[in-house]
């Protein structure tokens, strides 16, 4: 490998190099170092047969930086590599732990590589670039995203891990979740994110049950199952309304009460409130259920399925 300064002009960008965004606040506080202490890494580069000079191998934000410096040099070491894909790789491998590099970018770079590379693998890429394999398989799935989204993630306005379960949803699916969503009835990412698994158990049933398919059988075990679920949630506010009673009681005459027993009651209301976070939880669990059942019977179209929007790479 070879490092000499060369000028600025000989050098420019890599159309095809994995990164599409860059933080212009980090490139000027970077610019702000080399103005103090100068360039201490080079820029590496290949050589451009076909248009003469270098080409940027990795090193863009750098050579950023010197040019919103003015610099008219640039210390650079030069590879040789000829293979583009090969360069493409060692660009990636830079950029790929870097904060500022983006979902999309990971996932359209590992595709890439897939796609091009005789051999490659999901596994094989993973190695490459010290990720696991469950990793790359979820920046993959980002590429499933219906454009919206892909936009709503890119702006940070939804986290890759609700992206991720969006983007197992169907094409049709996705666009009734993102009518949720651009009406505000998601608070935060994890109410997407069980919704989204919730809707995805829904569209993965072969056949949508409806009440008029069932046989008598089934209705009546249907109705007594309603019954006997709605007739044990009733007593709750039995049960309410008896802990809302200890809870007015004097501590002193609680204790008085229950004469020794206090500890034995206090594990027993430690249980019922663990019950009640786990019956909470299913609940809220069952609600995302319903509403997804029901966008999916309003939205009939939604359990169709079809080729998947990606944003340009």
């Amino acid at each position: 490998m070879t490092y000499r300064t060369v000028k600025m002009t000989q050098v420019r960008p890599n159309p095809n190099q994995p990164r599409e965004y860059f933080n212009e606040e980090a490139i000027r506080e970077l610019a702000t170092s080399i103005e103090a202490y100068g360039q201490i890494s080079p820029i590496e580069v290949a050589p451009d047969n076909e248009k003469g000079g270098y080409q940027i191998i990795s090193g863009e934000r750098r050579f950023r930086a010197l040019t919103s410096l003015g610099k008219s040099t640039v210390k650079v070491s030069i590879i040789s590599e000829k293979n583009e894909l090969r360069r493409f790789k060692r660009s990636m491998s830079e950029n790929v732990n870097r904060e500022d590099m983006t979902p999309f970018e990971e996932a359209n770079g590992y595709q890439r590589i897939l796609d091009e590379e005789d051999g490659a693998t999901i596994a094989t890429v993973a190695a490459d670039f010290g990720k696991t394999t469950a990793y790359v398989k979820l920046r993959l799935a980002l590429l499933d995203l219906r454009i919206e989204f892909q936009k709503l993630v890119q702006d940070g306005a939804i986290g890759t891990a609700a992206a991720v379960q969006i983007a197992a949803l169907s094409l049709a699916n996705q666009g009734a979740l993102l009518g949720k969503f651009t009406r505000g009835e998601f608070k935060a990412d994890n109410e997407i994110v069980h919704f989204a698994f919730a809707m995805k158990q829904q569209q993965d049933q072969a056949v949508l049950m409806i009440t008029e398919d069932l046989t008598d059988e089934q209705r009546e075990q249907r109705a007594a199952t309603q019954k006997k679920t709605k007739g044990t949630l009733d007593k709750i506010e039995q049960v309410r309304a008896m802990l809302d009673e200890i809870a007015k009681t004097d501590p002193i005459k609680l204790a008085q009460a229950l004469e020794g027993q206090v500890g034995a009651r206090l594990d027993q209301l430690d249980r019922v409130a663990d019950s009640l976070t786990k019956a909470r939880w299913q609940l809220k669990q069952a609600k995302a259920h319903a509403e997804a059942a029901e966008l999916i019977a309003i939205n009939p179209e939604a359990t169709e399925t079809g080729e998947p929007e990606t944003a340009a790479a």
